[in-house]
């Protein structure tokens, strides 16, 4: 079989013209200048953070809404803004940004307080001192002169899922221990009910003012797309038929603007491979279907081992076409399969919780039904099909070892 000439297919693709002038400004790391339909947001942030320009330490403030809704893109340009004015009215402020999300970096409570201690300019090991010792090291790194410092926790809710809430009880007593630096503490949430699940004097500290954000509606978002438009293609690359049709599929996902120019920058990448010059309809259709399937294999190649196993029995089962399946079905195949790599067996209501698990998360669509005097079951159809369906079961079988 003859190998692909290399040099030639990237010479061919250097020949093509390019839909894009600045490709960047579809990315997340991209922040815009202006960010519509989103004035209000962007005010009640900077009336809450203002007043550390007279040294007066602000609320601690909680923000929430659903993905891809401007939280970060809004907390970002004020506080940018804010430094700078500070900058110019020579106010000592720092703004520590920590995205709670990033390995290694949020996920146990000396990480954290260690990465704050290094944004201020002390070195601490990546192990081996007490927790109590890296928060003293902080706490002085700070504390050398009169300052405002605002920690801003992004994706919050994750620090809270891998460390639990003692480290924002802690950060939010920390102005107890100063003598002249004031923290304030800016909390970003995609999960609207997570300030349930805290302590309660957790909640009372960091929600001492809080600021909702509204998913955005399909046309806010068409107006989103067209201004990044003008930024990152060629005159004439993209049409509005284009920005509308992805702007209605995100919306249809809860108003996230970020899916939105993800789907807008996939279906130009399409087109610019294509080498054909414009964005068409055919290839927002391809790049949805490509989305798709890139956030199926991300979720289950991150699914706790019991849930793969449990997914992996429901494509065992969808395989014999027994479309569909019930959980006594599903927990005797699981059985069968823990026995082969000697892992532990749950109990069948806890595969039942499984279940209902994977169903949120779209791989599963599961319902539960009465039969009658033999109790209450699942009724389980697979919440993935066509070509994805082997491509996962290959992904499950690498990582289960079967």
């Amino acid at each position: 079989m003859q190998q692909a000439n290399l040099e030639g297919i990237f010479e061919e693709f250097l020949n093509k013209e390019s839909v894009f002038l600045n490709k960047d400004s579809l990315s997340i790391r991209y922040t815009p200048e202006n960010i519509p339909h989103r004035d209000v947001q962007i005010s009640g942030v900077a009336k809450v953070l203002a007043s550390c320009l007279r040294l007066e330490r602000p609320s601690n403030l909680f923000i929430y809404g659903k993905t891809g809704t401007g939280k970060t893109l809004v907390v970002q340009k004020v506080c940018h803004q804010l430094e700078a004015t500070a900058l110019k009215k020579e106010v000592p402020l720092k703004i520590i940004y920590v995205n709670c999300k990033m390995r290694r970096v949020a996920d146990t409570e000396y990480r954290l307080v260690a990465q704050l201690a290094r944004e201020v300019g002390h070195e601490v090991p990546a192990t081996g001192l007490p927790t109590d010792e890296v928060y003293k090291t902080f706490f002085n790194s700070i504390d050398d002169k009169k300052q405002i410092i605002i920690i801003v926790l992004d994706e919050i809710d994750w620090l809270v899922k891998k460390s639990g809430d003692e480290v924002l009880y802690n950060l939010t007593r920390v102005n107890q221990e100063l003598k002249n630096a004031q923290v304030c503490i800016v909390g970003i949430s995609n999960d609207v009910t997570f300030m349930e699940d805290v302590d309660p004097r957790v909640k009372s500290s960091l929600g001492e003012e809080e600021l909702v954000f509204p998913p955005y509606d399909a046309l806010q978002i068409k107006d989103i797309l067209a201004e990044r438009s003008k930024i990152a293609f060629v005159e004439g690359a993209v049409d509005e038929v284009v920005i509308s049709k992805c702007a209605a599929y995100a919306a249809r996902d809860h108003g996230d603007a970020r899916r939105a120019l993800d789907l807008l920058r996939v279906a130009s990448e399409l087109a610019d491979r294509d080498g054909v010059g414009n964005i068409a309809e055919e290839h927002v259709d391809l790049a949805e279907d490509k989305i798709e399937r890139d956030n199926i294999f991300e979720i289950v190649k991150h699914l706790p081992t019991q849930s793969q196993i449990v997914l992996y029995a429901g494509l065992v089962l969808d395989d014999t076409d027994k479309q569909p399946f019930f959980t006594g079905d599903l927990f005797n195949i699981y059985n069968e399969l823990c026995d082969r790599i000697g892992l532990k067996i749950l109990t069948q209501r806890r595969i039942s919780d499984l279940i209902g698990e994977l169903d949120m998360l779209g791989l599963f669509t599961a319902k539960v039904i009465s039969k009658g005097r033999y109790g209450r079951t699942r009724e389980v159809r697979m919440g993935i099909n066509g070509g994805t369906v082997g491509k996962v079961k290959e992904l499950l079988e690498s990582q289960l070892g079967f």
